[in-house]
């Protein structure tokens, strides 16, 4: 008993301890100032040799394929690095960052997920609802999000509604049909950003790895980025070929393109247990609750990129790797053998150059490998990006050739930047002025390729006479930069401070209209009767006073015959500065 009570004492002794040594801190000159904005060229050439040194690994039988082909396709890879507090995936083409996703343990990611909700409100001027799904904050319904969605991205292939369902209500019918407190079953689409609350609709999508079921869509089609017409016909007798439960729908996916019919299949099938599932949730659910949560970014990241152009994904932890392993066997055998586990000592992402790249994507400049920049600045309302010329490395060619192949080398960098840093909403690009439109409409079609393949939706229109570019592309959720940056709480997001000139106008201004006021409310003349005025403000401005606005200090000292008392407080804010009666302490501005 004893030896358990010591064991005890001394357990709760050491907890009340500090368990970190804190050392007297030391200024460092260099550290006082906040890192550079402007990012490092990276490396390419090195980077894309490593990259081949792990293809000529691939196996023989691959390389074999890929003479058949005839083609040289670029060697992808899905690198994901799972620690305690965070997981990080990133896709790297021959060597090169191309889409890089961060989630943290305490992030609830709400894109996908499906809960039972209670319309709260009604707002007939918005067409919307407002939805408790049980967070902190309504979720938004707009009225054509209830409707039957009307989707262009894919083309109908099969009607599979179920027989005698009830008539296509309209907009104008939603009041009725959903009154205040009705029950709905919805997915949010688009998660929380700023003080904006989810999105929702009540189409329901359920995605899997080559196609996506819609329990409640009925219609089935193939996606149209599936650009070849014998492909599409092919996947169309598929999709008629198929045992769909009556009132669902699907799409056929762009992974889907070349598969055989039994992956379909197998997908299918695993999509209707998962609906299953999620609709028996549904059926015990008495409250508004969450009834089908989004895998974690592993699970998400295999089934929407591990494609037969993937060559390999390497995971740093060993439970995800089994997990993984189990995932991956259930959709395709093949598929399984490109899983590896990471384990040696180097971490993952400084092993294969990633962390350099990822410190890229967070910087306001980027340089371009000829020598010029861009520059991005995210406001509330858009994204601009602007392209800088620099020092670029062929400027003593043609103008009209230079100007054209800096703003092309721009263009693809801006894509993949675009991408990487998970950018949404309204984008502006401001290229190098092009007079011919020719060379405007080779930019704008590279552009356009550039972002194909993007998963999200975007719109590009063409470039301006003037060079402007204007783009939208879709947002699901926040930046990455939104993810693991925060608003300066020194400036507010705002980026800029009232320089010290501007602060010293202001003391002097204040001060002129305080003693003023003071003055005539003592209804004396200044030589009867002399106090002093303390000023507390920021270090920096007292310094700027004392060098440059001394004898404006002594005119108003004379003036008024007031003393004036400086007391500078590190603690102030740059902007912000008292002015006291030093007699009675009280605040006179």
């Amino acid at each position: 008993m004893s030896k358990t009570k010591n064991t005890h004492s001394r357990k709760s002794t050491l907890k009340n301890k500090k368990r970190f040594k804190e050392l007297e801190a030391k200024p460092h000159a260099d550290l006082s100032q906040p890192p550079s904005r402007r990012a490092d060229l990276i490396n390419v050439d090195s980077i894309e040799k490593d990259a081949k040194k792990r293809s000529s690994k691939k196996p023989f039988w691959e390389k074999i394929l890929t003479v058949i082909k005839g083609d040289k396709p670029s060697y992808k890879e899905l690198v994901m690095n799972v620690e305690p507090l965070e997981t990080r995936v990133a896709l790297l083409v021959d060597g090169i960052l191309e889409k890089f996703t961060i989630e943290r343990r305490k992030q609830k990611r709400g894109v996908g997920s499906i809960f039972k909700g209670k319309i709260q409100n009604l707002e007939p001027g918005l067409k919307a609802a407002f939805v408790d799904i049980g967070r902190d904050k309504n979720a938004f319904l707009h009225y054509w999000d209830i409707l039957p969605a009307k989707d262009t991205s894919y083309e109908m292939v099969r009607d599979n509604s179920r027989k005698g369902s009830k008539p296509k209500i309209r907009m104008e019918d939603i009041p009725n049909e959903y009154p205040v407190g009705t029950d709905i079953v919805v997915q949010i689409t688009k998660d929380t950003i700023g003080s904006k609350g989810p999105r929702i609709t009540t189409n329901i999508a359920l995605p899997g790895r080559f196609i996506v079921l819609m329990p409640y869509g009925g219609q089935c089609g193939v996606s149209r980025k599936i650009e070849s017409k014998l492909e599409r016909k092919r996947l169309k007798k598929i999709i008629q070929e198929l045992t769909i439960p009556e009132g669902m729908g699907l799409i056929i996916r762009t992974a889907g393109e070349g598969k055989k019919a039994r992956y379909f299949v197998r997908d299918l099938h695993i999509l209707i247990n998962e609906w299953n599932a999620i609709a028996n949730n549904l059926a015990v659910a008495r409250q508004t609750s969450c009834i089908y949560q989004e895998p974690d970014l592993v699970e998400r990241s295999i089934r929407d990129f591990l494609t037969e152009d993937i060559d390999r994904v390497l995971i740093d932890n060993q439970e995800h790797f089994d997990r993984t392993q189990t995932l991956v066997e259930k959709i395709s055998h093949r598929s399984k053998k490109k899983i590896q586990l990471f384990n040696q000592p180097i971490p993952i992402f400084e092993r294969f150059n990633i962390e350099k790249q990822i410190h890229q994507t967070f910087m306001r400049q980027v340089p371009l490998p000829s020598g010029g920049e861009l520059v991005f600045d995210e406001t509330e309302a858009l994204v601009a990006i602007d392209i800088n010329t620099g020092g670029h490395k062929n400027k003593n060619q043609d103008s009209r050739d230079y100007i054209v192949n800096v703003n092309v080398e721009a263009a693809i960098e801006i894509a993949r930047q675009i991408r990487l840093r998970n950018i949404g909403g309204l984008i502006i690009i401001d290229f190098i002025d092009m007079k011919n439109r020719r060379d405007r409409n080779t930019v704008f079609q590279v552009m356009k390729q550039q972002m194909h393949n993007d998963k999200a939706r975007n719109h590009i229109l063409a470039i301006s006479p003037l060079g402007i570019m204007q783009m939208t592309r879709q947002r699901h959720e926040e930046s990455n930069a939104a993810t693991m940056y925060q608003e300066c709480p020194y400036c507010h997001g705002s980026c800029i401070i009232k320089s010290s000139e501007t602060v010293s106008i202001e003391i002097q201004r204040s001060l002129f209209s305080v003693l003023s006021h003071y003055r005539n409310q003592v209804a004396t003349t200044p030589d009867d009767q002399a106090f002093a005025v303390k000023i507390l403000l920021h270090p920096s401005n007292l310094e700027y006073l004392r060098d440059n606005d001394e004898d404006h200090l002594i005119d108003i000292e004379e003036r008024f015959s007031v003393q004036l008392l400086f007391q500078p407080d590190p603690n102030y804010h740059i902007e912000n500065f008292r002015i006291l009666n030093s007699e009675t302490g009280r605040e006179m501005l």
